[in-house]
């Protein structure tokens, strides 16, 4: 009996392990992931900020440490509490949503302390410029079967900084500040492959 218990454990282990080594694809919850950003106003305060849409995947294969990234936003999503302020964002002066409706962040490089995701460098596309900003990360926690989905599940919490003046985003320069505080708190949903057809 303790043999077969032994066993039974070294398999699972085991099998554990070989699924923890695979490669694997997730794609971004937008429900359960908010990204957000801060900047600081006419030195009296700091004003904050979100976008309610966006969507993305992460690949990740943690036996060979490597990863992949591609987060897109809608820049029209954009979302201070003030719709009038909203508008203001969208408008030339600042995202100019019209003509750029979306930002784009994308990574091929992952920095791992161990095996958690520590960075993720990567290059941000904000109107029109593409220059490059590495985030740091804080791996939130997995899960072998997500709720509802029944796939597994994880999640991580990213922050970073740049400064808009890199991206031609100058409006009131001066006056309003330079360097952006973006913070992300992201969900991710493993794909899984169809079954194939009988």
């Amino acid at each position: 009996m303790r043999k077969s218990l032994l066993g039974l454990a070294i398999a699972t282990t085991l099998l554990s392990a070989a699924a923890h080594a695979e490669s694997a694809t997730y794609a971004l919850d937008p429900t359960h992931t908010f990204a957000s950003f801060e900047i600081g106003h006419f030195g009296t305060s700091t004003n904050k900020g979100r976008f309610d849409k966006k969507e993305g995947t992460v690949q990740l294969d943690r036996a060979a440490k490597t990863g992949k990234l591609e987060v897109t936003i809608d820049t029209t999503s954009i979302n201070s509490g003030t719709p009038a302020f909203d508008k203001h964002l969208q408008s030339a002066d600042l995202f100019d949503a019209a003509k750029y409706p979306t930002i784009k962040f994308v990574s091929d490089k992952f920095v791992f302390n161990g095996d958690k995701v520590a960075e993720i460098v990567g290059n941000l596309t904000l109107l029109g410029v593409t220059k490059p900003v590495t985030l740091d990360v804080t791996f939130d926690g997995e899960t072998a079967s997500h709720p509802f989905s029944k796939v597994p599940a994880l999640g991580f919490s990213a922050t970073g900084t740049f400064k808009r003046s890199d991206f031609g985003l100058d409006y009131l320069s001066g006056m309003v500040g330079d360097d952006v505080s973006v913070q992300i708190e992201g969900d991710f949903i493993q794909k899984v492959a169809p079954a194939p057809a009988q």
